[in-house]
């Protein structure tokens, strides 16, 4: 056995049954000796969102493993890594490195180097009796603290390196929990239970602490609205009447009043990150910020109350806090609170229907998410976004009833992040119906991908909405569009999807939207990947206050 093979048989070890990647390593041949699935991607990009999608529905018991070729397999990765890293997912890496007679010369690309930016845990092994204890520091970086990458660059001479009958001397990683200050939960548990208007902002955190009972029981007990960001979009049940919605560029009425009319915020499991694909807090605000990663408290926003530890531990610890100090229960402002939130949702929704009801040609963007959510079974399905208009018209209207059933992202919005991550949510979660929504810019970047999924047997439903243009751009390239048809981009994509083997259909009538959904979910149940292609309007109005 030769050194890929020891990789191989510790990847089985911590529980890995499937690899996502492109050749050439050796480490892919080796993980099929030992029986691990390999899946191999058209491009490095996508293998590393569907790693991405792994930890994300499985809230990190699941790490997504991908390796690719030295060189330029491991340039062309970079920009998977960036996403992973700055939408805080933990996967790991397993790039190939130049054999080390070359390591460190030019022009030759050294992922140690490169990468430490992008990555928590980053290492290059030259030795390969020390395969076992960088391979322990990976997993266990991973399974601990803020989720991110980590990487193990291994030259490729090392891979093939025999390593003879010694032992692998190898115990898969823990995961370790810590709880916050008890006095720091006094404090903030008052500050909850003196607020007249608090409101509780939960981010991808919870997901990953798997604290949504706690987050639901809090909320119920404070009488408190909730909201989450686009990575937490989910943890909060947005059928329960004290649900604004998720935050994110586009939000609704609800949301904008209750967030201005609060006197305390209490983000939990969130980093309160400036972004302009976020919501912004409204300046002056009282701030209690509940964190796993210190590094966020008083990044971007001053926090008034903080504390530090797993957002599970930190919402068990306050509501046995704010349950005492309330003697027992709830005081009594649930309703008047819920109607008010029911009030202001209406009033939003109202002003929208006519865009979410729209019967015209070219179809409204609107109307197809909003017909998709009244067909899909929301609650047995999870669905993405892909950057851009997809984003903004979708996740506002899209009510999550089921924890990690939307997928949400957007720190950093690379397009063709959808693809990967519908993919990889169906290897984890095949019961459920995965669902990416991306246009046709995103289809450009990741769209030979659609191939991949038909290969692969990896049957999601893929909702394009086809404009023939990148019309969030139209305000801001005007003359270059005039000049030069900057903003113009087309395709028959339906063609495309039957052409690499999947279902595609375009669909250009209000009613046939919905008729078109229903075949495309069938053809999944067959194990077929669907393109349902919706000829739309240039939509440029989002929800934004």
């Amino acid at each position: 056995m030769n050194v890929a093979g020891v990789i191989a048989q510790i990847l089985k070890r911590e529980g890995i049954d499937f690899l996502i990647g492109y050749p050439v390593n050796p480490i892919i041949e080796a993980a099929a000796e030992h029986d691990i699935r390999t899946i191999i991607v058209r491009q490095e990009r996508i293998g590393l969102h569907m790693c991405d999608a792994v930890a994300k529905v499985t809230s990190g018991d699941r790490i997504g493993i991908f390796t690719m070729q030295h060189g330029p397999g491991t340039e062309n990765a970079f920009g998977g890594v960036a996403q992973s890293y700055g939408d805080s997912v933990p996967i790991i890496v397993l790039p190939a490195g130049y054999p080390r007679n070359l390591t460190n010369i030019e022009p030759n690309f050294s992922a140690f180097l490169n990468y430490q930016h992008v990555t928590k845990w980053c290492e290059a092994v030259m030795i390969a009796e020390v395969v076992p204890d960088a391979m322990r520091r990976a997993f266990t970086q991973v399974r601990n603290g803020r989720p991110r990458p980590a990487l193990i660059e291994v030259p490729a001479d090392v891979l093939r390196e025999e390593w003879g009958d010694k032992p692998i001397n190898y115990t898969p990683a823990p995961r370790l929990k810590s709880g916050p200050d008890p006095k720091g939960v006094s404090e903030v548990a008052a500050a909850l239970v003196a607020s007249n208007r608090p409101v509780i902002y939960a981010g991808q955190g919870v997901h990953y602490a798997k604290a949504w009972k706690q987050l639901r029981a809090l909320a119920e007990l404070l009488e408190a609205p909730v909201t989450t960001s686009l990575g937490g979009k989910s943890a909060f049940p947005e059928n329960h009447p004290l649900s604004l919605g998720s935050g994110g560029l586009a939000i609704g009425e609800q949301l904008h009043h209750f967030l201005n009319q609060s006197d305390l915020i209490f983000g939990i499991g969130c980093s309160f990150a400036r972004t302009n694909f976020g919501v912004a807090m409204p300046k002056g605000k009282k701030i209690a910020h509940a964190t796993l990663d210190p590094t966020d408290i008083n990044k971007d926003i001053p926090a008034d109350y903080a504390l530090i530890g797993d957002a599970g531990l930190t919402l068990d610890a306050l509501y046995a806090e704010v349950r005492d100090r309330l003697k027992g229960g709830p005081r009594g402002r649930h309703s008047a609170v819920a109607t008010e939130i029911k009030q202001h949702k209406a009033a939003w929704l109202e002003k929208w229907m006519p865009r979410l009801t729209q019967d015209t040609k070219p179809l409204s963007p609107y109307r197809v998410i909003w017909d998709l959510m009244h067909t899909v079974d929301v609650a047995n399905t999870i669905i993405t976004h892909d950057a851009g208009s997809p984003r903004d018209q979708l996740s506002p209207f899209w009510e999550s009833t089921a924890p990690l059933g939307y997928l949400g992202w957007g720190k950093t919005t690379q397009l063709g992040y959808g693809l990967g991550l519908a993919m990889g949510a169906k290897l984890v979660a095949p019961d459920k119906l995965c669902i990416n929504v991306w246009g046709d810019a995103a289809i450009g970047f990741t769209g030979m991908d659609f191939e991949t999924a038909v290969r692969e047997r990896i049957p999601i439903l893929s909702i394009l909405l086809n404009n023939f243009s990148m019309a969030i751009e139209l305000k801001i390239m005007k003359v270059a569009t005039e000049k030069y048809r900057s903003t113009d981009i087309s395709g028959h994509y339906a063609d495309f999807a039957k052409a690499l083997g999947g279902y595609g259909e375009r669909i250009t009538e209000p009613r046939e939207i919905i008729p078109a959904i229903k075949r495309g979910i069938a053809k999944t149940k067959e194990g077929t990947p669907a393109l349902l292609e919706f000829i739309t309007e240039q939509a440029v109005d989002v929800s934004r206050f």
